[in-house]
């Protein structure tokens, strides 16, 4: 039987594409539909170019989340996949995904999470505390940013030379090499 997976992106989406085609070739997962809250998400031009539907929902639509979980039952979506992806989770979405919603942050958690950090401003944060090492957190989806179970961290040397720049660079490795695992790994347990 083959899961299907949403990814939610709301910029770029190098790390949807990046789990995208890792699945691709997978008899038992499958990349079913990208959602997106910006009409500008270069996320929506990859998609379409991998051939995977694809929509855009204003902010009215991902506060209620009414329409959304419709959506994502049409698509017979059995996992949610955050990549990227900045808006507060609807309740009622959070609820028909218990242990099926994952999301993934710049920074080992606890530190350097919570509302408003994001991208560079995590690299930034990470380089203005003096710490010695950061990387990637993934964790379960909750009702508070940055707050749900971990489920996996991967480090990554902070050096004394780094940019936020340099330092994303590096994280971005751990990103694209694990998050598309974890995500296989979490599946294959349902």
């Amino acid at each position: 039987m083959i899961t299907n997976i949403a990814i939610l992106a709301s910029g770029n989406g190098s790390n949807a594409e990046n789990i995208a085609r890792h699945f691709m070739s997978s008899p038992k997962v499958k990349v079913a539909l990208i959602l997106t809250n910006s009409q500008k998400a270069y996320a929506l031009k990859r998609s379409r170019d991998l051939g995977i539907p694809c929509a855009y929902f204003s902010k009215e639509f991902w506060q209620d989340g009414q329409a959304i979980l419709s959506l994502l039952r049409s698509y017979q979506i059995g996992f949610v996949v955050l990549a990227g992806f900045l808006a507060k989770i609807p309740d009622i979405i959070l609820q028909a995904y218990p242990q099926r919603m994952v999301n993934i942050h710049p920074s080992l958690l606890p530190l350097h999470g919570g509302k408003g950090m994001y991208g560079d401003r995590v690299h930034e944060d990470v380089l203005r505390c003096g710490d010695k090492e950061s990387g990637i957190t993934i964790h379960y989806t909750s009702e508070v940013y940055d707050a749900g179970q971990i489920i996996a961290q991967y480090h990554c040397e902070v050096k004394p030379d780094d940019t936020p720049d340099t330092l994303a660079t590096r994280v971005h490795a751990l990103e694209y090499e694990y998050y598309p695992r974890v995500i296989e790994g979490l599946i294959m347990k349902l």
